[in-house]
């Protein structure tokens, strides 16, 4: 239930009741963890926010709605609860005498505005009522990734594997239970978070997961600095992400052997919660290849659960193009030829001498961005810069000092 949900509820109060307004929006995110939780305290929690401006049997009316999604249920009973109230109903529109027109003078201009109000309601009608472009499938998605040959072939499996799976034990048929859990180990750069995403995309798609959503955390965001706090912390991204994905970055970091470290009691809580839900809950933990290999065979919980690896390598020098050439597509950049020559030298240097950890497309994310920020400090001193210029990339774009116009490629390596 977010803003959009509430859209209605919001314009009929905007100039009748601010405070209403702003307790609605304050409490949203809470009320839509509860809904999507289907947690008890929920009618509770209504009647704290709303009792006071609807009164008493507000939430009898949302208990006794019949709609299926809780979050329509709650603007209905909030609607219904405005309408029925005359303290609370839009006040009527005064009728248009000369002595109003003498009193206030900015009716006339009170008028046009309404009436470009009107006109921009119109449109963000049509624009909502036309035929939005095909939401692309999760496969599709994943398809059109640069590179990752063995990792299509990896989820391609999966997918199928979980898919039949559901069809069987829908059919009453005996089926082997596979743990849908996985370690993606590779360098940083290389695609892992981009794969959870669409993976629990596939999985939405297939039935096998209620939400597909991608929950990603790391150490801090689960590990706390006190007993106690960290079951609590973990435990509320757990909830996040009951239905799709935690993805949980570095895990390793969670298993450090200290004596005083909280790690282990997030470790705890992740296991319990992968058994307590494991028909609408999938945990992919990442990291560095050696360190992820060392962190699962640490715990025997964790190596029970986690036995499918699906190994990220590190992206050519030709699949690093590819992807600066997308970074300048998505965002209106046009290289020059020796431009883009420059820049495939440079990022094919980078590979050859590339140590252990190396940063694959992050690499190539960060030389984009250091290359429109040369050119934005050159287009910028330009009297008046064409559209072309906007868009363009030279070679002396891959210098750090914008004033040096003899860039060439050679100077690039």
């Amino acid at each position: 239930m977010d803003d959009k949900t509430l859209t209605s509820v919001e314009d009929f109060l905007r100039n009748r009741n601010r405070k209403l307004e702003e307790t609605i929006r304050r409490n949203n995110e809470e009320l839509t963890s509860l809904i999507d939780r289907q947690d008890p305290s929920i009618n509770s929690t209504i009647e704290e926010v709303y009792q006071d401006f609807f009164g008493k049997d507000f939430v009898s009316r949302f208990n006794h709605d019949e709609t299926a999604d809780k979050a329509l249920a709650l603007k209905n009973a909030i609607t219904n609860a405005l309408l029925e109230d005359p303290v609370m109903s839009p006040p009527k529109t005064p009728a248009m005498t000369p002595a109003n027109t003498q009193v206030n003078g900015g009716t006339a201009a009170g008028d046009k505005a309404g009436e470009e109000k009107d006109a921009r309601k119109e449109t963000a009608a049509k624009e909502e009522a036309a035929p939005a472009e095909p939401e692309k499938s999760g496969m599709e998605q994943l398809n059109e990734l640069i590179g990752l040959r063995e990792i299509k072939h990896d989820v391609a499996e999966l997918v199928a594997l979980a898919k039949i799976r559901k069809m069987r034990q829908e059919k009453g048929m005996r089926f082997v239970p596979t743990s849908l859990h996985l370690v993606f180990a590779g360098n940083p750069g290389t695609g892992k978070t981009t794969v959870a995403r669409i993976l629990a995309r596939l999985y939405k798609e297939i039935g096998i997961l209620s939400k597909g959503q991608l929950v990603e955390v790391d150490r801090s965001g689960l590990v706390a600095g006190y007993v106690g706090q960290t079951a609590i912390k973990t435990q509320e991204k757990i909830q996040e992400a009951l239905g799709g994905i935690l993805f949980i970055d570095e895990a390793y970091t969670l298993c450090r052997g200290e004596n005083n470290d909280f790690g282990q009691e997030a470790i705890d809580t992740i296991l319990k919660a992968m058994e307590d839900h494991r028909d609408d809950l999938v945990v992919i933990v990442a990291g560095y290849t050696n360190l992820m290999m060392d962190f699962v065979n640490s715990n025997p919980g964790l190596k029970s659960r986690f036995n499918k690896y699906v190994y990220f390598s590190d992206y050519t020098a030709e699949e690093l193009l590819a992807i600066f050439d997308m970074n300048c597509k998505k965002y209106s950049y046009t290289p020059t030829a020796e431009t883009r020559e420059a820049v495939g030298k440079i990022i094919a240097g980078e590979v050859e001498s590339k140590e252990e950890n190396f940063a694959n497309a992050r690499f190539v994310r960060n030389l984009f961005e250091e290359i429109i920020t040369n050119q934005a400090r050159r287009v910028a001193s330009l009297t008046a810069p064409t559209e072309e210029d906007l868009m363009t990339l030279l070679p002396e774009d891959l210098e750090d000092d914008g004033t040096d116009t003899g860039a060439n490629t050679s100077d690039a390596e």
